[in-house]
């Protein structure tokens, strides 16, 4: 059982940075597919980034401000977000698939493994 654990969030103001971290036990991270989803009040839970096969991928309103690596030695997963704003306020989840398609990725419900969260706010 695959078993995933966010950290790294806080406040931060306008145009500040934090990296998140999501740390793996259980299960060789370097074999699933992992992604990066976000939660604000009362809204869905939205795709943010995802590696698949060595690809990595956005959604646009984080390009260019966000970066998404792994690190297999560490079994760890990380998001280095800079340039935050306001509306990147949201709880930040971890998420792990092994068989996962690509038509898939940016969908909530496909996704098998989760990590409980961690809450990152952006003050302006």
């Amino acid at each position: 059982q695959l078993q995933l654990v966010e950290s790294g969030g806080g406040l931060v103001q306008t145009g500040g940075s934090l990296r998140l971290s999501c740390a793996a036990s259980g299960r060789t991270l370097r074999t699933y597919s992992v992604a990066w989803f976000r939660q604000s009040p009362g809204k869905e839970r939205e795709f943010v980034a995802v590696s698949k096969n060595g690809n990595i991928s956005y959604r646009d309103s984080v390009k260019g401000r966000f970066t998404l690596s792994r690190d297999n030695a560490k079994n760890m997963v990380s998001l280095q977000m800079n340039g935050l704003k306001p509306e990147d306020t949201a709880v930040y989840y971890c998420t792990a698939d092994s068989r996962i398609i690509t038509s898939e990725l940016r969908n909530t419900s496909a996704w098998d493994y989760w990590g409980q969260g961690t809450q990152v706010t952006v003050s302006s």
